[in-house]
């Protein structure tokens, strides 16, 4: 799937992104608090290359950390810019492509890349491309952290769909149900997913779809991947062992 086309759906899911949380607010809190703790230092410098409309960069702004958000999408970029202003936050978003981070050499302590952002690259080559860009904005020794779904458990019993998401609003102003469909590629490897969001206003409810594509990136292969980027001691943690809600590949930049 071509980058214009990863954006157009972001682009499209901007406005109702925070419908597809149960409580937006929480897991703001909840990521920003896990991603803090695995930094585990004060005020670093955090580029989040894939901050869709913020829930990971907002909640390390609020830890203190200096960080900047890049996206494909320029209108989630845009959103999260305006969401951490709204709660006193400073956060600089650009729309960029994390093949092609428009950063020098050595500008981050830290950088995210989280929410199985990573598996919307279909290729090897495209893979390796972000990596190595990666690893080229991090300082030596600097801390690498991605997460994507865990395509393991997924690969074996390749699920044709996700259990629905119901929204809870603390009024009764938004109502929305998100749920996907996936429908897997010949290799076994790559799935199209119908992203269905049900929302509700005025007592009428509308559905949006919307169409993507990932990789199914296991364990071994996307560590092989950072490896060959030049990243070192790498090592998954899981759900149980960080509180973030996705396995983590946690990795160091090399001197």
């Amino acid at each position: 799937m071509s980058g214009t086309s990863v954006a157009h759906f972001y682009d499209d899911l901007a406005d109702d992104y925070h419908l597809i949380y149960a409580d937006w607010e929480a897991s703001i809190r909840r990521q920003g608090d896990a991603l803090d703790a695995l930094i585990g230092r004060d005020r670093a410098a955090v580029l989040d290359c894939s901050c869709g409309i913020g829930t990971q960069a907002i909640g390390l702004a609020r830890h203190g950390h200096r960080v900047i958000g890049t996206d494909l999408s320029p209108r989630a970029a845009a959103r999260a810019a305006r969401e951490a202003a709204h709660r006193g936050l400073t956060l600089r978003t650009a729309a960029a492509d994390m093949r092609r981070l428009p950063f020098p050499d050595g500008r981050f302590d830290t950088v995210v890349c989280a929410d199985n952002a990573l598996p919307h690259l279909l290729t090897s080559q495209d893979v390796r491309a972000a990596l190595a860009e990666m690893r080229r904005v991090l300082r030596p020794a600097g801390l690498l952290l991605v997460s994507t779904r865990p395509y393991d458990d997924l690969l074996r019993d390749r699920p044709a769909s996700t259990a629905p998401q119901v929204h809870r609003p603390a009024d009764a102003g938004e109502r929305a149900v998100a749920f996907q469909l996936w429908h897997w590629h010949d290799n076994g490897e790559h799935y199209d997913l119908e992203h269905f969001q049900l929302l509700s206003a005025g007592g009428e409810w509308r559905v949006r779809a919307r169409r993507t594509t990932y990789w199914a990136l296991g364990r071994d292969r996307l560590t092989g991947f950072a490896a060959d980027a030049g990243f070192v001691d790498l090592a998954w943690r899981t759900p149980q062992e960080t509180g973030f809600f996705q396995p983590l590949l946690v990795a160091r930049s090399g001197k």
